[in-house]
């Protein structure tokens, strides 16, 4: 086999490091003894990802497994030291060098005979695309010759062991494809000695031996190749309780029946290879060729000749039976359509197509198509697809036309084809279709036929077809499909492990019937152990291997057959984390500015490898791998193994994510206000598709947020500490618009962990800062403080005026939180400076409405509106509504305070408008307290007890318990409604509980004074001066939440529970 071939093709005087047998050294000196143990474990760990870093960690896992010694770490040091002497000392030049978090070994591909046999893998698939078929086998064969026996042979680490098996695989695979390759190509006489010894190697190979039968048959020897199949179906059977599968039971058949389309091999190579056109038969005249022709005109097939190619239902199968319905009745309308019935089965991989078709094929043939069913499997996604002449030269035969006088041609099979079917009711089963144009020549002409496709591709463009798309099985589904293999008491006796197992592999019955396989060959197991299994991402596609079944296989035939670009696209797609991404991120990762970026992922979506999961308000949509197709995503960036691409692909993704952050919060805010920046690299989308996509800039933030915080734990883990702070801080606009306090807290803790690792000062600051205003807005006095005052000294050293401005203006909320004006005046007046001296002219007026509510409490109105109406100035000019709703609804609380309550109670509707308007919710509760208020003073209790008990509903509904509660104890100072006295005592209870367990002092005393028996009548109901105590004390002498948050404005709230874990003031909100 190898002597074929020179030794430097052979590569076996080239390469220095081999694991594809015992792992091996070749120095100058020849072969360089490795120590087995520890330093050949390293060194096979290194050499599997070579080029890439291993972690000491990981290595550690390889060495000991679950139980290693204290001192594992130490020892992996000195194994990797020794280990790296003795590759110096014998002269390779490849050196182990130290990388964080572990260590990496640096050889040129061509040196490794695994990377090796890999290209040149890679390089014949391209050349079977060509037509090099010859060829293409030939290197197949070099690559295999690499081998010098299993993977890592003698290499004692079970944590090893998966990726060797894995490698193993491809080369069996390599292994049986140069053997078709040639079986092809009329080699059959040389192979069967060669395909002999394989097959006595790895006994349960079906197609192995399926290649012996064929070899043997096509050799002359139909018994032998009749005599294979027996041994091979009683060793199944023996083995594993299993028949063999349609393909060996076709072959079978075939041969039992003489088929003539298994002598086609070389004569269907060289037929590819003739020139296109009309063509004759070597030696035959035009005379005989219409002799020929008449002949064949009156050999016409017998009607009674029918054939059922169906391969055999699954006996458990489990699907939706409403597609199933739907399906059906398509194609069992018959002659009443106008034309042949198509339904076109579409999936991604492992979701079952051919399952589902050949489940509803047998539903349909007996009683709609008594007059047979034709099955194909085109190998739409296999190195070289069945062509439409070769399927249809095997239907022919199948409806009775003799081999000898087939046309030759693809349109004269067609031609005769369709006329043979135009009066039959046949049902015809295409599986795993490449393209339209393979199967365009397979349709039948007259709807007595019906035709099902199946394809990982969105072929659209067959006229009248319906498409099928198939989804991955409910949880219920997926259990019962469980249960039928392994038995439902297992199921049963497991619930929860069993539902585990059905969210580890999302449904995916390919991936679910491998599991229960190998669960139901071990009944020792328990399905607890096939959970723990598979967690280990970095191996789960290993696991997910049983026999023949192989998921890993079965994504590799759809990805082989993408581009280069589509493959290295979806290789990096692996790097984004996020329940939903977003078109513009694979212009990010290919650094491609085109102005729709999703284009480039629908070539992933029309192979299934990337599912379509919702459409932005632009119209672009938004995407999600299925969990199985990630890992096995990342698998290949991790096997591709070029650190600089995947390290410039996050930096552009992350900088994509830092850059709308930044103009998502300008627009907000009407200018880069407010906020401090960094050096980070940004990386900017088209300017119309971010135009269009930051219209609302608020919804965009709050509908990325998950993704938005993923970006943040990205960053802080990948190092890039400049990018993680930036990022953080932009997000408090959202954060406090929301009341994403938790979400707020995460990112913070995460970014602030990497920019002290990197030293950075300003970063650090920065940080600092934004968590000074995390704990204002929780009513945590003593760590706000600790937080800013560090903040503000770091900012001192480095002479930034800005972030001194940000400090500054939260520290005088918090000097106002604790009732000194006077030092909060001062830091306000420092603060103006600031932001003065930096033209942040939304920071100075930011300052001028907080330091309002001072001249407010002190009686000092008029100074209070005069900074109030200029304040409203620059929100206006801006553009900044946020602003402008936070300044009006503070002019309406001077108004109420100098006794203008109807002009305070028009300010506040006007506001409770414009919240509403922007779908502020927290606003508007806060609004419709404001105006119950001003009714209260005018007098209108009716209507002020109303508007407080829709105050109340609001701020249960997001779930801020500390305002709810000071809403019940303004409705329990209101006095006596129709709901008695028992009620406001509930109001009063509720609300005592609240201010105890949130620490509001002042509001408890107020409440504990209400529900004192001196305090009421003998009714219950609290004494009349307590309700003029609400005219007295208005929200404008309360404080209220921009007292100790920074301003923000705010959208609709989402769906779910506000502020978790959060302890708002009454008061708190963002208007």
């Amino acid at each position: 086999m190898i002597d074929a071939l020179d030794a430097d093709r052979s590569g076996l005087q080239r390469t220095v490091f081999n694991i594809l047998g015992p792992v091996e050294v070749r120095g100058p000196g020849g072969h360089v003894r490795i120590p087995p143990g520890r330093q050949e474990i390293v060194l096979a760990a290194l050499l599997l990802e070579s080029n890439r870093v291993v972690g000491t960690d990981q290595l550690v896992d390889l060495i000991w497994g679950d139980d290693p010694p204290g001192t594992a770490r130490t020892q992996v040091q000195i194994c990797v030291s020794r280990l790296r002497r003795t590759i110096t000392d014998a002269g390779v030049e490849a050196p182990i060098t130290t990388r964080a978090p572990g260590y990496v070994l640096n050889a040129p591909d061509e040196l490794l005979d695994v990377r090796l046999f890999g290209s040149r893998v890679t390089e014949a698939r391209g050349m079977v695309r060509t037509g090099r078929c010859a060829e293409a086998a030939d290197l197949l064969r070099s690559a295999v010759s690499l081998w010098r026996g299993p993977c890592l042979d003698g290499v004692l680490s079970e944590a090893l062991r998966g990726r060797a098996l894995q490698l193993d695989e491809e080369r069996l695979t390599a292994v049986e494809t140069y053997l078709q390759l040639e079986l092809d190509l009329g080699r059959h006489h040389q192979l069967v000695g060669e395909i002999s010894r394989l097959v006595h190697e790895n006994p349960l190979r079906e197609r192995l031996r399926g290649h012996l039968m064929l070899a043997l048959y096509r050799s002359g020897r139909q018994a032998e190749a009749l005599e294979a199949y027996r041994t091979a179906r009683a060793l199944l059977l023996e083995e594993l309780g299993l028949e063999p599968g349609e393909e060996l039971k076709r072959l079978e058949s075939a041969i039992l029946t003489g088929d003539a389309s298994l002598s086609a091999g070389a004569e269907t190579a060289e037929a590819a290879r003739r020139p296109a056109g009309p063509s004759r038969p070597e030696g035959r005249e035009p005379q005989e060729e219409a002799e020929s022709g008449a002949d064949a005109a009156s050999a016409a097939p017998s009607r009674d000749r029918v054939p059922h190619q169906l391969p055999a239902d699954t006996a458990d199968f489990v699907g939706d039976e409403g597609l199933i319905g739907t399906v059906t009745s398509l194609l069992a309308e018959g002659g009443t359509r106008s034309a042949v019935g198509i339904a076109v089965i579409i999936g991604k991989p492992g979701i079952g197509k051919s399952t589902f078709a050949t489940h509803v094929a047998h539903r349909l043939s007996a009683e709609h198509f008594p007059d047979g069913q034709l099955y194909c499997d085109l190998r739409g996604t296999g190195l070289v697809p069945v062509s439409a002449q070769d399927v249809l030269g095997r239907f022919l035969r199948a409806l009775g036309i003799p081999g000898p006088v087939l046309p030759d041609s693809l349109d004269e099979r067609a031609e005769m084809y369709r006329t043979l079917l135009a009066t039959r009711r046949v049902l015809v089963v295409l599986d795993d279709a490449a393209s339209e144009s393979q199967i365009r020549p397979l349709l039948p002409g007259t709807s007595t036929c019906a035709v099902i496709v199946t394809s990982r591709t969105r072929i659209t463009g067959v006229p009248g077809a319906r498409r099928i798309e198939l989804d991955v099985l409910d949880a219920g589904q997926a259990q019962d499909l469980l249960g039928r293999i392994i038995g439902p008491e297992r199921v049963a006796a497991e619930g929860e492990a069993a539902q585990a197992l059905v969210r580890t592999v999302g449904g995916l019955p390919l991936a679910l019937r491998i599991v229960a396989a190998r669960l139901a060959a071990r009944p020792h197991w328990s399905l607890a152990s096939m959970v723990h299994r598979l967690a280990n991402e970095r191996n789960r596609l290993d696991e997910l291997t049983h026999g023949e079944m192989t998921m890993r296989a079965s994504l590799s035939l759809t990805h082989d057959g993408l581009g280069a670009t589509e493959q290295r696209l979806l290789r990096l797609l692996s790097l984004a984390h996020g329940p939903a991404l977003p078109g513009w991120l694979a212009g990010a990762l290919l650094d491609d500015r085109r102005p729709y970026p999703s284009d480039l992922l629908e070539p992933l979506v029309d192979v299934q490898m990337l599912d379509v999961v919702g459409v932005e308000h632009t119209g672009e949509f938004r995407y999600r791998f299925h969990e199985i197709i990630r890992v096995f995503a990342r698998d290949l960036l991790v096997a591709h193994g070029d650190e600089q691409e995947r390290t410039a692909a996050v930096e552009r993704m992350l900088g994509g994510w830092l850059a709308l952050a930044e103009l998502a919060h300008s627009k907000v805010y009407g200018g880069d206000y407010t906020v401090l920046h960094g050096r980070a690299r940004r990386w900017h989308p088209p300017a119309a598709y971010v135009d269009a996509l930051l219209a609302d800039p608020l919804e965009w933030m709050d509908q990325e947020q998950a993704n938005l915080c993923h970006a943040v734990e990205h960053a802080a883990q990948e190092g890039l500490d400049e990018l993680a702070w930036d990022l953080a801080t932009t997000l408090v606009t959202l954060f406090e618009a929301r009341g994403y306090l938790d979400q707020w807290e995460r990112t913070h803790t995460l970014a602030l962990e990497a920019v002290r690792r990197a030293g950075n000062l300003r970063g650090t600051a920065a940080l600092l800062t934004s968590m000074g205003t995390l704990y204002l807005s929780r009513r945590q006095a003593t760590q706000s403080r600790a937080s800013l005052t560090s903040a503000l000294d770091l900012f001192d050293r480095l002479g930034d005026a800005s972030g001194r401005a940000l400090c500054r203006r939260d520290l005088a909320l918090l000097a106002r939180f604790q009732g000194d004006d006077d030092q909060a005046l001062d830091l306000y007046a420092h603060a103006l400076r600031d932001f003065e001296r930096g033209g942040d002219v939304v920071g100075r007026a930011i300052v001028l409405t907080q330091r309002a509510h001072i001249w407010m409490r002190r009686g000092r109105t008029a100074e209070a509106h005069v900074q109030l109406e200029e304040a409203l100035e620059v929100f206006r000019s801006v553009g900044y509504t946020g602003g402008q709703a936070r300044a009006l609804r503070r002019v309406g609380q001077v108004l109420v305070q100098r006794g203008e309550h109807e002009r305070a109670a028009q300010t506040f509707s006007e506001v409770l408008h414009m919240v509403r308007e922007s779908g502020d919710v927290i606003g508007e509760g806060h609004l419709l307290r404001d105006l119950g208020d001003a009714h209260v003073r005018m007098g209108r209790l009716g209507q002020a007890r109303e508007l407080l008990q829709r105050a109340l509903a609001v701020r249960e509904q997001i779930m801020d318990a500390g305002g709810a509660a000071v809403v019940r104890l303004d409705l329990a100072r209101l006095g006596d409604g129709s709901d008695g006295p028992g009620a406001i005592a509930e109001l009063l209870e509720a609300a005592v509980a609240t201010f105890r367990d949130r620490g509001m002092s002042r509001e408890l005393r107020e409440a504990e004074a209400l529900l004192a028996p001196g305090e009421r009548g003998v009714s219950g109901v609290p004494a009349p001066r307590h309700r003029a105590d609400l005219a007295t004390s208005t929200p404008a002498a309360r404080l209220t939440p921009q007292d100790f948050t920074t301003p923000a404005p705010a959208l609709p709230l989402p769906a779910g529970p506000y502020g978790q874990g959060s302890s708002l003031l009454p008061g708190d909100g963002a208007v």
